[in-house]
């Protein structure tokens, strides 16, 4: 049976324990999906010594089923889009600007909200930790993971409390390590795994990345 977390902040230092190997790094970034990723996240940069920002993914819905995803775009000015479904839907390409810039719109007011005016960290040639909350169906981490690839970091971890253990299992084929520290069967929802799983707040979100910039900030 599955051990359930006391909270984000309680997930994020079991799951820093299992990645110790990255402790102390200069070429290790953190990067936390918001919002509930972002707490999870802090706890793992906190503990390995490391710089932590936020990855933002919006996804591009096809026009009239925006439900239905056609691509992603992401911090640092990334967009991804699958042409395979462009194709088979016919989107033109001024429908796919159209969703784009109307996504970018909020992707850029969540990246104001959340980071001030800081610039989006150097990826290239960079070790990335992804962390989230806990992965069920993966379509958020997957966009971000694909996003991520076209800033050429050196290697992508993916870090999570909890997920399901097929979705787990997918993301190995995706990346070079996979850390995620509960897979219970049957799986249900992230939230059933967490005795407190209130939602994060932007406010949250953007105090743990002051406090994380602080901290890497002081003299050493």
């Amino acid at each position: 049976m599955a051990e359930r977390f006391q909270d984000r902040t309680d997930a994020g230092r079991r799951l820093a324990g299992r990645l110790g190997t990255y402790a102390s790094r200069n070429d290790v970034l953190v990067l936390g999906l918001p919002r509930g990723g972002v707490p999870v996240a802090f706890e793992i940069a906190t503990a390995l010594d490391a710089p932590l920002d936020v990855f933002i993914v919006r996804k591009l819905g096809l026009p009239g089923h925006e439900e239905f995803g056609i691509g992603a775009i992401a911090s640092g000015g990334i967009r991804v889009v699958d042409d395979a479904v462009l194709r088979a839907y016919d989107v033109d390409p001024d429908a796919l600007e159209r969703v784009t810039a109307r996504e970018r719109l909020e992707l850029e007011r969540r990246e104001q909200l959340y980071r001030d005016d800081r610039p989006f960290p150097v990826v290239e040639g960079r070790i990335v930790i992804l962390v989230d909350d806990g992965l069920a169906t993966g379509s958020t981490m997957r966009a971000a993971i694909a996003a991520l690839r076209r800033k050429r970091p050196n290697k992508i971890v993916v870090a999570v409390p909890v997920g399901a253990r097929e979705t787990c299992a997918a993301m190995t084929r995706l990346v070079e390590e996979v850390v995620c520290l509960e897979t219970p069967d049957p799986f249900y929802a992230v939230g059933l795994w967490y005795e407190d799983f209130e939602q994060t707040s932007d406010a949250e979100v953007h105090d743990l990345l002051e406090r994380a910039e602080a901290r890497m900030t002081r003299p050493r």
